[in-house]
């Protein structure tokens, strides 16, 4: 590594962009500047370093170890530089910043976006971007600054906690129910129409529990959760769905309650370049908040 370093600081900040989106293009684009510009000054800063800090992987652009160690280490310096503009502006101090969210479209509307929304109305200038995916993560995280995942995510690259569990269980309407034989038992679900994930495209194997339903047919089939609780309302058939989404509409009912239940969990994973970010640590508290205001949704009593 050279002895005597000439550093420019946005260039140190356009590697926390790369880092953080995985492209040069959306990096430039977060500030302002066509990609060959971020390439050539992130080869500035490679050379000022005498060393490699990004590699080329399967989707996009991933930091080396001297590159982790660096972004780390200047993981904070997005709000310094910003801080230093409002001094010298004379502008309101306050959090400011794009955080990247990634959920599960179901738990993503009704828990991250509210909690999203509560982050607003007081930092009003942070903008927050929620793609909404049942797909797991990649072991770059996608460019997401944090992602929340049915399960575990099987990557050492993120740093990875518990969420919550969430329980599913068997719905329908009664309209449905009282134009079909009684349901009594397990064995009473045989010939039914089941609506749950496409099981082509299901790639979260936490989700994979149609194995435990032999008989059923599974006649409607999204890669939504609430286009399947909207089938379920609709009386398509009989919906393995998240008590979350299912137990406040009154159309639907529970069925077999005491023998049909499964319990997964939501983790939440944050990318190392991110995790010092304020704008990203109030949205992970926001979330936590939610989700301990609203913990019997999730986990309702049997």
């Amino acid at each position: 590594m050279a002895g005597g370093l000439d550093l420019n600081v946005d260039d140190v900040r356009l590697l926390l962009a790369v880092a953080r989106t995985g492209r040069m293009a959306n990096a430039g684009a977060a500030l302002g500047l066509d990609h060959t510009t971020v390439s050539r000054r992130i080869k500035r800063l490679e050379r000022s370093l005498d060393a490699s800090l990004l590699t080329r992987g399967s989707d996009g652009w991933e930091l080396t170890a001297l590159g982790k160690r660096v972004a780390e280490s200047a993981a904070g310096i997005d709000d310094v530089v910003q801080r230093v503009r409002d001094a010298a502006s004379r502008e309101e101090a306050g959090l400011r910043g794009t955080v990247r969210v990634a959920a599960p479209d179901g738990f993503g509307v009704s828990f991250v976006a509210p909690a999203i929304a509560a982050v607003l109305r007081e930092h009003p200038r942070i903008s927050v971007e929620l793609v909404t995916s049942t797909r797991p993560i990649s072991s770059r995280g996608a460019g997401f600054d944090m992602t929340v995942s049915i399960g575990v995510p099987q990557t050492g690259r993120l740093e990875t906690e518990l969420l919550t569990p969430y329980s599913l269980a068997l719905y329908a309407t009664r309209e449905y129910l009282d134009s079909h034989p009684a349901i009594r038992g397990f064995d009473d679900l045989r010939g039914h129409v089941l609506i749950f994930y496409v099981d082509a495209l299901l790639s979260v194997a936490e989700l994979d529990l149609t194995r435990n339903f032999a008989g059923l047919r599974v006649g409607f089939a999204s890669t939504n959760v609430l286009a399947q609780v909207e089938a379920t309302i609709a009386s398509a058939g009989i919906g393995l769905l998240p008590c979350f989404l299912a137990e406040s509409n009154p159309r639907l009912v529970r069925i077999l309650g005491a023998l049909v239940r499964f319990e997964l969990n939501f983790s939440l994973s944050v990318r190392p370049p991110s995790r010092d970010l304020e704008a990203v640590s109030v949205i992970r508290d926001a979330i936590l908040g939610e989700i301990a205001g609203r913990r019997e949704e999730l986990v309702p009593p049997k």
